[in-house]
This record gives C-alpha cells, sequence and structure tokens, in this order.
C-alpha cells in the first residue's frame, strides 16, 4: 500500500514535523477523505509545525508541547480562535500522533492525555408552524398574481419538504425529478464527486409541489438546472418571503433544511430515516440529532 510504504521508508521517532504531516495527507488522501477535510487537518498541523523548534523530532514532543501550543492559539497567537476551530485542532492533533503511534512510528503517544474540548454550536433558527403557513401563503400569492412567478413557491416548498443544502438545490437537474415512479415522485440528490457517493439519495415530494412544479416547468422553461439562477438570487427569494410575510427570520437554505429536519422530527419519523434524509454520516448525527431534541421542547 503506498501510503504504508511511505511510512515505512521514510518515517521515524527522530522524523522532523513536516515530513510526517506531508505522509499523513498522503494517508488521508488514499483514506478517500474529503479534500476540505483534508486541507483543515493538514492546515492545524502546519500550525503546530510552525510554533514547534524546527529541529524537533516527532518522538520528542511531548503532551507539555502540545498544551502550550494550544495555550498560544487561545492567547498567544494574535488571531481569534473560536471554541469550535480549538475544539478541532485538538481532534487533527489527536489523529494525527494517534497514527504515529498505531503504525509504531514513535513509542508514546503525546496527545493521548490532551484534554478533548468538544463543543456544540448554538441552536439552528426555525421556523415556528405559523411562520410556515405565512411563508407559504406568501410564496402562494406570487403564484397566482396577474403576473404569475412560480419560482418563490417551487423553491421554498421543496426546500421545506426536502431539506437539502443550497449546493444540492443548485446542482439539481430536471433529470433528477421523476414524476411517474410507481412509489410516487421523489427527487434523486446526486454528486459529481465519487467521494461523495453516500450522501446521494432519494426523496419523495408531495403532490402540492408536483403541482407547482409543473407550472414553473411551463413558465421559466429551465434547460438542465431546475433553478437556473445564482445562489444570491435563490437566496433573494427567501428574503423577499420572510419580509413580505412579516417575520423578523430572515428566511434561509439553512433555515428551511431544519425546520424540515424538526418537522420530521416531531412527526416520529425514524431517526435514521431523517439522518439518511438529510445526506449526513451517524457521525454528523451525534450533533444533529441532539440539536433536534433540544428544539422540540
Amino acid at each position: 500500500m503506498k501510503t504504508q510504504t511511505n511510512l515505512e521508508s521514510h518515517i521515524q521517532s527522530s522524523t522532523p514535523l513536516n515530513p510526517a504531516i506531508q505522509a499523513w495527507e498522503i494517508f488521508l488522501q488514499d483514506q478517500d477523505k474529503s479534500p476540505f477535510t483534508v486541507k483543515a487537518f493538514v492546515n492545524d498541523l502546519q500550525l503546530l509545525a510552525n510554533f514547534i523548534p524546527p529541529d524537533k523530532s516527532i518522538g520528542s514532543i511531548t503532551t507539555n508541547d502540545l498544551n502550550l501550543f494550544l495555550k498560544w492559539l487561545e492567547n498567544g497567537r494574535g488571531v481569534p480562535c473560536s471554541p469550535k476551530s480549538l475544539s478541532r485542532r485538538i481532534t487533527s492533533i489527536k489523529a494525527f500522533f494517534r497514527w504515529l503511534h498505531n503504525n509504531g512510528r514513535i513509542a508514546v503517544d503525546p496527545a493521548e492525555k490532551v484534554v478533548q474540548k468538544s463543543v456544540i454550536s448554538p441552536l439552528p433558527v426555525v421556523l415556528t408552524e405559523k411562520e410556515t403557513e405565512l411563508i407559504l401563503e406568501v410564496a402562494n400569492k406570487f403564484r397566482v398574481a396577474p403576473k404569475p412567478d412560480t419560482r418563490y413557491y417551487t423553491l421554498v416548498k421543496l426546500l421545506l419538504e426536502t431539506g437539502i443544502k443550497k449546493g444540492e438545490c443548485l446542482m439539481l437537474g430536471l433529470n433528477h425529478i421523476n414524476l411517474n415512479s410507481p412509489n410516487g415522485p421523489f427527487i434523486f440528490v446526486r454528486y459529481n464527486n465519487p467521494n461523495y457517493r453516500n450522501k446521494e439519495r432519494k426523496i419523495p415530494v408531495s403532490p402540492e409541489w408536483v403541482e407547482a412544479y409543473q407550472e414553473y416547468l411551463v413558465q421559466f422553461n429551465p434547460k438542465d438546472q431546475v433553478f437556473p439562477w445564482s445562489p444570491r438570487r435563490l437566496e433573494y427569494i427567501l428574503e423577499d418571503l420572510s419580509r413580505e410575510a412579516g417575520i423578523e427570520k430572515h428566511l434561509s437554505f439553512d433555515m428551511c433544511r431544519w425546520t424540515c429536519a424538526i418537522n420530521d422530527y416531531k412527526s416520529n419519523m425514524e431517526k435514521d430515516s431523517i439522518r439518511q434524509k438529510l445526506g449526513i454520516s451517524k457521525i454528523q448525527w451525534r450533533e444533529i440529532g441532539q440539536k433536534l431534541v433540544r428544539l422540540s421542547h
């Protein structure tokens, strides 16, 4: 295996930090990790490499060295480090040194006793049932106006029903919508990158949405993408709805996604079905599931 050969040939207890980080980056890439995850982890370790003396080997780095580095991140670097960023950087350090230790490159894992600082970000803002009704009512007014605009209803109804993310909405193609399935109409959330195939999923849509979508096709005649507008234009459409509905919350893709999730949760949908509908991993579900419990009270 390429990464193992690289590790066995070059990385020893006496190796400086930077070559070890490069080997770890190759290992992560070979594990089909997201490019964004790899970049974040490697950047975190580069901060450590800049802090640790350049002649210090990986085998001589101690728990105290790592704790001093984390204190520097919090208070000495001069750049704000949010609790969430600090938590991720601790995770990066732990993963890196555990990898070295498990592969026999260092005798002791100095990160094992570093205290992990878990952070749960603030609760998301969701629409109440009344606010949802107002939003859909306003969207429908645009749909049936003398100069009708079916985008408003088609977009917001889809987001509130399916909980898809902004990027997924932008990637949605006409060929990803099946209105003639024997099991009922659905959208197919697809990804071009094979690394994200586990996020692909089929999500049912209601007859109400199908009716609006068919009107939308006649009015706008999109060619490939379902919503062939810029992300900012679609965001303006959502903001228009919240303003016209007279609610103080600024409607967004994220708010629609969370509103969909909490509605499914309150309707007693199976938790794993909600997870699969959102296209998230079991690890991601831990935090999201906790937030849904808190939002439901």
